[in-house]
């Protein structure tokens, strides 16, 4: 566990109009409970875009001709770095708008809790979080419970299983 400040660099941006969408300063809140205690310094960017984007994305990054509601882009340590320069630059998250309020809706939660839900799930992913086999999913559920938990967001999956 990491203690002491964190230094934390949230760029987001929107590829569609912003109404009904949760304003940058809360992917930045969600973004900073997810690294809590993980990391002390982090540069990451964050992009809300709509099914069209979404779909080409996760097409060519992922090979599924779908919307998804969040890809997760790690960055990678340029090879040849010198040893004991940092390296901030945490990856990347794309949010498909659409897809996260059709789930909400469907799922009956409140859209900011979902965007919430997703932004930390997506963080974790960047931290090396995955969820392959049903040992790491339980392992990475229980963590977003926790984080949503302090931010006073109910268990995302409550009644799932």
């Amino acid at each position: 566990m990491t203690r002491g400040p964190v230094r934390l660099d949230v760029a987001v941006s929107y590829a569609l109009p912003r109404t009904g969408l949760p304003a940058a300063v809360s992917f930045r809140k969600w973004v900073a409970a997810a690294l809590k205690g993980r990391i002390r310094e982090a540069d990451l960017a964050i992009r809300v875009v709509d099914a069209k984007e979404g779909q080409s994305l996760n097409r060519h990054y992922r090979g599924k001709d779908y919307a998804t509601n969040v890809l997760s882009f790690p960055a990678e340590v340029p090879e040849g770095l010198p040893k004991g320069v940092k390296f901030p630059l945490l990856g990347d998250l794309v949010i498909c708008a659409p897809v996260v309020a059709r789930e909400a809706d469907e799922q009956g939660k409140a859209l900011n809790a979902h965007y919430a839900h997703l932004t930390v799930h997506g963080v974790l992913h960047l931290l090396g979080w995955d969820h392959e086999d049903d040992k790491e999913a339980e392992a990475m559920e229980q963590l977003e419970r926790e984080i949503l938990a302090e931010l006073g967001i109910d268990d995302p999956y409550a009644g799932e299983r």
